[in-house]
């Protein structure tokens, strides 16, 4: 006998987290705690030029921690990247990992700990719960507002090799400590806000329709889907505007609470295929996929979309199923097209050659399986052409 979802057994997991101004310099004594005495900091060359990584070692140095730098982290990390962090983290007898940067370093990070603790190859890791070893002690300084694997039990790694991205889901891959400062986000340029923020927004709207939702990671959705929505346009339009940006970050940590627990679906799934491909930037791709996927999911999860709209700020009281569909794929659209992430998959190299093979992959994704509608192959194939 089926019961409603908030009767429904449910866990919930997340680190520790510390949220503001301030918080990366909390790094040594959190690093301290966990009884580190030699990191390995892991970011991209980016972070190092923002200036975050040198106060994170001001951090560690003023607790008496060692650090290694390690900065071969590529926008979409590769397996070779992480077999090349593992060595260095071996061969400097490092204990513990910082994380400094984007989804990209902390999921590099992350696959570092996994390859050290366990022994193995990254890929071997790929699916749901395949990492028997916990990882060294990690904390993640998140320096853009959207991909929340601070927060998160993902890690996702590209295999360049078999033209692919691995999802790796795992509770042990959750950071130990997450320091959330949003003073981070005043470097990051407008269409770097643009698409972190809008993958923030998709993860909400993905966990709120997820087969694995329950009534906490709903909460946590339509919360991102709140700050994101209202707070996305002006924190580009302004972005030394810390409130606006702080926004933006805790809208996109509420998202991050909810998918790590409700997982995903099928604009991520598809998003991770196109990545690995073709080497695309993540955010962008969940941008220009969303109201695609959602037009596909709508009649299945009629009630979370409604939801969704309602937390875009949209009137929907009254209107019908059709009317509130065209509603939220407007409104999603318009968000997109005002964040400056505009035209389709096609200005950004994708061919109908290709949709084949990205199809295939994103049917294998491990994010396809709380979908709230299955797909099939020619399913997946058309959001795709819909969104050349």
């Amino acid at each position: 006998m089926s019961q409603p979802a908030n009767l429904e057994m449910r866990k919930f997991l997340a680190p520790e987290f510390v949220f503001g101004p301030g918080s990366l310099d909390l790094a040594g004594r959190y690093a301290g705690n966990l009884g580190a005495s030699r990191a390995l900091l892991v970011t991209d060359p980016g972070v190092v030029a923002a200036g975050w990584v040198a106060k994170v070692q001001a951090s560690l140095d003023e607790a008496g921690l060692e650090n290694v730098v390690f900065d071969g982290v590529s926008p979409n990390p590769r397996d070779a990247e992480v077999a090349d962090g593992a060595r260095l983290f071996v061969e400097a007898d490092c204990d513990s990992l910082v994380a400094v940067g984007g989804g990209s370093p902390m999921d590099c990070a992350k696959g570092i700990g996994i390859v050290v603790a366990n022994g193995r190859g990254i890929l071997e890791f790929e699916g749901i719960d395949r990492v028997a070893e916990p990882m060294p002690p990690t904390i993640c300084v998140p320096t853009t507002g959207g991909t929340s694997a601070d927060v998160s039990q993902f890690a996702i790694i590209s295999a360049p090799e078999e033209r692919r991205k691995i999802a790796i889901v795992s509770k042990a891959v959750v950071p130990d400590v997450a320091l959330i400062d949003p003073t981070t986000l005043t470097t990051m340029d407008p269409y770097l806000t643009a698409c972190t923020g809008l993958d923030a927004l998709t993860h909400a709207v993905e966990a709120m329709a997820s087969l694995g939702a329950s009534a906490m990671t709903r909460l946590h959705a339509l919360e991102g889907i709140r700050q994101v929505t209202h707070n996305l346009i002006e924190s580009i339009q302004s972005p030394d505007d810390l409130e606006c940006r702080a926004q933006v970050m805790l809208g996109s940590l509420h998202a991050g609470l909810a998918f790590s627990n409700a997982s995903l679906g099928a604009v991520h799934a598809m998003a991770h295929s196109l990545g690995g491909r073709l080497d695309l930037p993540h955010g962008e791709c969940n941008a220009l996929l969303l109201e695609h996927v959602v037009a596909f999911n709508f009649d299945t999860a009629v009630e979370c979309y409604r939801a969704t709209g309602e937390a875009m700020g949209l009137p929907l009281a009254g209107l019908g199923e059709t009317g509130a569909r065209e509603a939220v794929l407007g409104a999603m659209r318009k968000l997109r097209e005002a964040a400056g992430v505009r035209d389709g998959l096609a200005s950004r190299g994708v061919r109908s050659a290709d949709i084949v093979g990205l199809s295939r992959n994103a049917l294998r994704d491990a994010c396809m399986v709380t979908n709230p509608r299955r797909p099939n192959h020619r399913d997946i194939e058309a959001i795709y052409e819909e969104a050349l």
